[in-house]
């Protein structure tokens, strides 16, 4: 065989190649857009993921060391802007905020993710530190939807649950008894009492948790 045979077979033997792996590519890309493929990946998710006011606390605290416009407040050693020009050894309260990771699935089951503490605010007595607090933590009593009760039982003992949906849409689960239970049993609304949560840079935004039954 000459030479421009061989350079003509081996022409063919490369277009043979690239035609394979152009095919391979385009098999490939079919499977992935199909979602029973195994090459097929499901980014869509049904979770609702926000970031929530969950608590605060005051905490009573020393000044430690001056530092520039900033103080230290023991016992832990923690920066804060001076900004009630303290001295040193003076007693302090602090507003101390922690919020919430809340992930709702489709059946409005909640996985709530706490943060730690975090110092925002300094006083120089308590009552005024407690006089904020009244004001970021409200409880109230108001009428929620009432999802439905329902029974379960286990090991031969019957337990009551009711279910009901916050004014943020999330629904929670309780325990009840049986009074209560029949109380409920065919109502379409609940009274309970619930603790907003405001958020300390926009008041507006707020959270309602669930803290008892109003009656």
């Amino acid at each position: 065989m000459n030479k421009d045979s061989n350079r003509w077979s081996s022409k063919i033997r490369a277009g043979a190649v690239l035609g394979m792996l152009l095919m391979a590519v385009l098999l490939l890309g079919a499977c992935s857009g199909n979602s029973d493929s195994v090459f097929h990946t499901d980014t869509e998710t049904t979770d609702s993921v926000s970031r929530v006011p969950w608590d605060y606390r005051v905490v009573e605290g020393t000044v430690g060391d001056l530092i520039g416009s900033d103080m230290t407040v023991l016992p832990d050693n923690e920066l804060l802007p001076n900004d009630g020009n303290y001295a040193t050894g003076d007693k302090i309260w602090t507003l101390q905020f922690m919020d919430a990771e809340l992930v709702t699935d489709a059946d409005q089951k909640n996985d709530i993710r706490l943060s730690s503490w975090s110092t925002i605010k300094s006083y120089a007595s308590q009552k005024a530190a407690a006089e904020d607090l009244t004001r970021l933590k409200v409880s109230i009593t108001t009428d929620v939807d009432l999802v439905g009760v329902y029974k379960t039982e286990y090991k031969n003992k019957t337990r009551n649950f009711a279910v009901v949906e916050l004014p943020s849409g999330n629904r929670i689960k309780q325990p009840i008894d049986d009074k209560r239970y029949k109380a409920l049993e065919k109502q379409k609304k609940a009274s309970v009492v619930l603790e907003e949560v405001h958020d300390f840079a926009d008041y507006d935004s707020a959270y309602a948790k669930f803290r008892g039954w109003a009656n």
